[in-house]
């Protein structure tokens, strides 16, 4: 992939850091893919009034990664004024102006929404929050973001401008901190979590971690209780469906931030890497590898009230740490997925099917779970109205019958039809 890339060059040293300006061209069918309509019309509007645009963070390196980003996020030296001016005479609609404090404006054009972002630096910052000024210094912009891979910019002519080794550092899959690791992660303490997800999205091995990095999260980990548990799980769910997330969780824990994000400060940590080893290569959900971690139903409530995660998720969480060793396939059936499929049918929620799923990969039965994946709840066929017609008109007595009957139909292995069914009734 990379023969794709022109020859790299650097073109000077910057008088605030030491680091070198790093510049190629990438010429890549996925930068290309990006020029729609939309972003031609972008391109044409800030070209005119003679402002520099260009593609900014996770883009870049999803691009330098031979990869479609999914998000464009655009960076440019005109102000959130100059910006306003300039779609107001192009015609341009502007819409969700809850961006604009912070220098983001969203513009729309054929039917796409593009948001583009001043340059900025932080002028002061909380740990959560930064108040900004606004700059036309693209090396100061890159300065206060997270980590190198994600500080770069790309021109739209293709020309990348990387200040902080960003583009050598992907290359050797390496993850580190722009400048200080702990002057970012004092910036802003998520960094802590994003740092740990990157990590698990770019690097090969799971150790390759630098001692002064791993000491600044442990050193300023406690900054993490006043991060919100929203922001918190948004990190927290990427990281545990990544590469090495066994590895990262273990590691957080040796780092003692589990305390400050909702997990449980004694969680099982020895069961939650077995799980994941068994469930990786299956797409669990976040909530299967961490429900490992969780040795009773109490500290699942104790994480939702921290992270405020969703209905769906709690209730995937209590029901693993519930059924985990209880309910387990068969040993005495000839049809091993008998306690599975009598579980969902005796169940009255609808999305039980999908929480016994997760069991299985928690468990580690991928054939079960792959058998599991094919099959449907049958239909019971018989109803109230049948039984009424053979005279059975308490409703009481109608419950109490059609629980025998579908007792007597799980037992047939959900085979008999109606008549058959109805005939115990006749007869008795």
């Amino acid at each position: 992939m990379w023969s794709r890339l022109l020859s790299p060059r650097v073109i000077g040293r910057s008088s605030v850091c030491w680091r070198s300006l790093f510049t190629m061209k990438l010429k890549t069918s996925e930068f290309q893919a990006l020029f729609s309509d939309g972003l031609k019309g972008l391109a044409e509007v800030f070209e005119k009034h003679q402002h520099e645009l260009r593609i900014a963070g996770g883009a870049v390196r999803d691009l330098l990664s031979g990869k479609r980003p999914e998000d464009v996020d655009f960076a440019t030296t005109a102000t959130p004024e100059e910006m306003k001016h300039m779609f107001r005479n192009a015609g341009i609609r502007m819409i969700n102006n809850k961006g604009e404090t912070h220098g983001t404006i969203t513009a729309r054009l054929h039917n796409e929404n593009f948001e583009v972002t001043t340059l900025r630096v932080d002028v002061e910052t909380d740990g959560r929050h930064a108040e900004v000024e606004f700059t036309t210094d693209w090396q100061k912009d890159a300065e206060r973001r997270d980590l190198t891979i994600n500080s770069m910019f790309l021109g739209l002519d293709g020309t990348l401008y990387d200040y902080f080794k960003g583009y050598e550092d992907l290359q050797n899959r390496e993850v580190r901190f722009v400048g200080s690791a702990e002057q970012r992660i004092q910036e802003d303490y998520l960094r802590i979590l994003r740092y740990f997800r990157f990590y698990g999205r770019v690097a090969l091995e799971p150790g390759g971690h630098e001692a002064e990095t791993l000491a600044a999260i442990k050193e300023n980990g406690r900054g993490l209780a006043a991060i919100s548990g929203e922001r918190i799980w948004m990190e927290l769910k990427k990281m545990v469906v990544g590469n090495h997330a066994a590895h990262l969780l273990e590691l957080m824990y040796s780092l003692e931030l589990a305390q400050y994000i909702g997990l449980p400060p004694d969680g099982n940590v020895e069961e939650m890497k077995r799980v994941w080893q068994r469930a990786k290569d299956r797409s669990p959900k976040p909530m299967t590898v961490l429900a490992a971690l969780f040795r009773r139903p109490e500290e699942v409530e104790k994480m939702d009230i921290r992270l405020k995660v969703s209905r769906e998720e709690k209730t995937l969480a209590l029901f693993l740490v519930k059924h985990r060793r209880e309910l387990r396939k068969s040993e005495d059936e000839p049809d091993c997925l008998v306690p599975f499929t009598d579980f969902i049918f005796d169940s009255r929620d609808l999305d039980t099917q999908s929480k016994v799923c997760e069991l299985l990969k928690y468990q580690g039965e991928d054939k079960l779970l792959a058998e599991l994946s094919r099959w449907s709840v049958p239909r019971f066929p018989v109803s109230g109205h049948d039984l009424r017609r053979l005279g059975v008109t308490s409703g009481k007595e109608i419950g109490a019958t059609l629980q025998q009957l579908r007792d007597i139909w799980k037992k047939s292995r959900y085979q008999m039809d109606k008549d058959e069914l109805l005939s115990y009734i006749k007869s008795s």
